[in-house]
């Protein structure tokens, strides 16, 4: 199947007109007919009903119609994306976030970088800090965020950018909400809403519930279903500092900030950067994350690269 004999027949069905449609198509006419003629022998049945001065599509003609005007429309918006990367019109970055860090971190990064990349063009991809590690090395993804990897392979750059302390959110009618902190004590009489594929489970176990298990009520893979079932008093969530949160939960740190966690940027090591990814290499790394987000403060950390 070809994508002129997709364009012909397309051109007679919008026109019921051999004539009309070789002009439209500024081929001949038997050149077009022969095209329609070849696509039919493919799909194995007429697609075209012509007798005399009339023209219809047959039975088959108009189920297929759609999936061929389709199939025509892809291949053009390819046809265009290329020409745009070629022309560099498009600068496309795919980002990693792991489940932990929020899209919030980036979003002044991109702001800034769309200033001065013509056609910068994100995609956020989220998922477990060790799969987008895969992702990086396989080229799926450009660059990633992340919290604690385990064994980190020697392919990848990973760059330090800041620590930032975990909290407790809750809704203000909890029985805890009164409190200026919560100790050990306080976790593990409290029912905690888990986070899936959290990167600070295991230090938050090790930190408040060596003995026992927590005792987790719900779980979800997205941080603002919980903050909801916080804020409907179902429980406590263990957060991020960065974490945008409800203005309806109530923030409450963690006696001795006994978890914590480093937040890094990762590359793979060696690989050509594109213009738009050494951009936000470079803006990431440069950025003072000291700044103050709107949620929380950061505390600033030196890159080790």
């Amino acid at each position: 199947m070809e994508l002129h004999q997709i364009r012909y027949l397309l051109a007679v069905a919008s026109t019921l007109n051999f004539t009309r449609a070789a002009e439209q198509c500024n081929v001949t006419q038997p050149a077009l007919t022969k095209g329609v003629q070849k696509l039919e022998q493919e799909l194995g049945g007429q697609l075209i009903y012509r007798e005399r001065r009339l023209t219809q599509l047959t039975d088959l003609g108009k189920e297929v119609l759609p999936m061929l005007e389709r199939t025509l429309a892809s291949a053009e918006a390819v046809r265009r994306r290329a020409q745009e990367f070629q022309r560099k019109d498009v600068a496309p970055l795919k980002i990693g976030l792991a489940p932990s860090i929020s899209v919030s971190l980036v979003l002044d990064p991109i702001a800034e970088i769309a200033k001065f990349v013509p056609g910068f063009h994100v995609e956020l991809r989220e998922g477990a800090a060790e799969k987008l590690v895969d992702l990086l090395l396989e080229g799926e993804i450009n660059a990633a965020i992340v919290g604690d990897v385990q064994d980190m392979p020697a392919r990848i750059d990973d760059w330090l950018l800041f620590e930032e302390r975990y909290v407790a959110l809750l809704a203000p009618t909890h029985g805890l909400a009164n409190r200026p902190s919560l100790d050990i004590d306080d976790l593990r009489g409290a029912v905690l809403l888990e986070r899936a594929e959290c990167d600070v489970a295991p230090k938050i176990q090790q930190s408040y519930f060596p003995d026992k298990p927590a005792r987790f009520g719900h779980c979800s893979g997205h941080d603002l279903h919980l903050q909801h079932m916080a804020a409907a008093g179902f429980g406590v969530i263990l957060a991020p500092e960065h974490m945008p949160r409800l203005a309806t939960l109530k923030t409450i740190p963690l006696a001795g900030d006994l978890v914590s966690r480093e937040v890094r940027l990762l590359a793979v090591q060696g690989r050509r950067y594109s213009p738009a990814l050494d951009a936000f290499v470079k803006v990431a790394r440069l950025r003072d994350w000291s700044v103050d987000p709107p949620t929380g403060a950061y505390r600033a950390q030196r890159s080790r690269r």
